[in-house]
């Protein structure tokens, strides 16, 4: 039988989440956050479960690099709101810059 996310008691463990917020952006703005949207309740059940949540994702495909307008860095605040929660963001997933908190 398969586990759920219904099936894991996440109290006091911290989950790591690989969501796709790779959603449409107009200048500046995301058009369109069904992505985000379809992956609340899998970040709140881990949350409300007393857990804690570190999501990963990306966002375009930059061709050299790093790519400002590729960053995820903007929709902090929007899935902030549609948490109720303060998110923060990590620029890195390696490294002294890296959030560990």
């Amino acid at each position: 039988m398969k586990k759920t996310v219904d099936d894991v008691n996440f109290e006091g463990k911290t989950t790591f989440i690989r969501c796709d917020f790779n959603v449409p952006v107009v200048d500046g703005a995301i058009s369109n956050d069904l992505r985000i949207v379809s992956a609340l309740p899998t970040i709140k059940k881990v949350i409300q479960g007393g857990g804690k949540a570190i999501i990963m994702s990306h966002l375009g495909r930059p061709k050299k690099g790093f790519e400002k307008r590729f960053s995820l860095k903007h929709i902090v605040k929007h899935l902030s709101d549609l948490l109720e929660t303060s998110v923060e963001f990590s620029s890195d997933c390696i490294g002294e810059n890296t959030i560990t908190n």
